[in-house]
């Protein structure tokens, strides 16, 4: 069992570095298996194709993000100090794969694709990025609309995936044009945050909520 894992996680890490470095459509099962020292027909037993492996990096990305986010939070900091230390974590661990960031957009728009980050496939990638949402939120001083508490941050989730959108169609040195995004962006989401607890913006507030539980369910996509 041991040595089964290795070798899968040995596969993983080759397509990985494939992927970065010479780009997705150049990378070969093949390659992948030569490279890893492993026959193709024990990398087809890992994995049913390359699709499967955009999947492990989506995963992989994850966990990642969430290691570095977790170093950067300041305990009882501004919401928009810590959503955009979030935030900003996440494009420093995804920025040794932006040449490869086009073409997995590509697999994962499809809702049908295991690599959809609303995919049944990709459930706990999607639960650990909401719950770092969440930690992000639990660290903040500002406090959360108990109408908001449930539904906050898969909301905060959304945004970042607007965010990554925006990341890989950036050919801006540095990715300066995300990055200014991000620093426009996490002042505004607080402000809004603090306008929820108005009784005037309560009713669109729920309307938002309710938004978004008919779009991230099964049901609706």
């Amino acid at each position: 069992m041991v040595r089964s894992t290795e070798t899968r996680d040995k596969v993983v890490d080759v397509a990985l570095r494939l992927f970065r470095d010479e780009g997705f459509q150049a990378t070969t099962m093949r390659r992948i298996a030569d490279e890893a020292g492993v026959s193709l027909g024990n990398a087809y037993y890992y994995f049913a194709g390359k699709d499967e492996l955009v999947h492990e990096l989506y995963v992989r990305i994850q966990r990642e993000h969430r290691t570095h986010a977790l170093t950067v939070l300041v305990d009882g900091g501004s919401l928009a100090e810590n959503f955009g230390a979030v935030l900003h974590s996440g494009l420093d661990v995804m920025e040794p794969y932006h040449a490869f960031g086009g073409s997995f957009i590509q697999l994962a728009l499809p809702t049908r694709s295991s690599s959809s980050p609303f995919s049944e496939e990709s459930s706990d990638a999607r639960t650990m990025a909401v719950d770092l949402m969440r930690t992000a939120l639990a660290s903040s001083k500002q406090k959360i609309p108990a109408s908001l508490n449930e539904s906050l941050p898969t909301l905060l989730w959304m945004a970042y995936l607007g965010v990554t959108l925006h990341w890989v169609t950036d050919s801006s040195e540095g990715r300066a044009r995300t990055r200014a995004l991000v620093d426009g962006l996490v002042p505004i989401v607080a402000k809004s945050v603090k306008l929820a607890r108005l009784p005037v913006a309560r009713g669109l507030v729920g309307d938002v909520a309710s938004l978004l539980t008919r779009m991230t369910s099964r049901e609706g996509l």
